[in-house]
């Protein structure tokens, strides 16, 4: 029996990618990591931030959080120095603000279609934060699905899809009925949940504790 774990994320999140991280170092670390199954869900941090934003990230951070642009360049660089330490080169200024509604649904495509959901997650955050791509690209995100084998008319049928749609509003919506108010947001066999982008010891702890709680070892 495997165990299930659910991740709710947003593109736009970077703390949501350095727990990315951090997890998947905790799952190595993980004796049963080969009987691990996770599922990406879809969160939306600014439901009103456009296709996209006119702007540089500071601009928008400081616009939509009220901060002033000293607070903003200090907390960009603490979040760059959080990233560094898990192997990840953030480049905010070339960044691109964007609505990541578009970014999701290619995620859950993948999934409904076989292929690797975590492999086009990762490809969406590196491409946001690393590379300063526009993720809301539709050719960008066919790129990106064809890297993991979706063809060109899936992914672009994808993107205006009631189903897929449907899935990404799911996922939102079970996120507001169990309490989610900030990601990442994991569940651990849909019991013991982890908020944030704990340290990698805080997610060894909880897998050992759900696998030997579920298989009684």
């Amino acid at each position: 029996m495997t165990l299930r774990i659910d991740i709710w994320s947003d593109v736009n999140c970077p703390w949501c990618y350095i727990g990315k991280r951090r997890f998947e170092e905790g799952l190595r670390s993980f004796v049963h990591a080969d009987e691990v199954e996770v599922t990406w869900h879809a969160y939306l941090l600014d439901p009103s931030l456009p296709e996209r934003f006119d702007g540089t990230e500071a601009e928008y951070l400081a616009q939509m959080k009220g901060m002033s642009p000293e607070q903003v360049e200090g907390m960009l660089a603490q979040v760059t120095e959080a990233a560094a330490s898990v192997g990840l080169d953030y480049h905010f200024e070339k960044l691109v603000p964007a609505q990541s509604l578009r970014a999701h649904a290619l995620v859950k495509a993948a999934a409904l279609h076989g292929k690797d959901a975590g492999a086009v997650k990762e490809a969406l955050l590196s491409a946001h934060f690393v590379e300063g791509r526009v993720t809301s690209d539709e050719d960008v995100l066919v790129e990106i699905g064809a890297s993991v084998g979706l063809s060109e008319e899936v992914v672009r049928s994808s993107l205006t899809d009631r189903q897929v749609l449907g899935l990404v509003q799911e996922d939102i919506t079970t996120a507001q009925r169990i309490g989610v108010t900030g990601v990442p947001f994991f569940v651990f066999d849909q019991k013991y949940a982890v908020s944030g982008a704990q340290q990698v010891e805080v997610f060894t702890q909880v897998l050992e504790r759900a696998w030997t709680e579920a298989h009684g070892e």
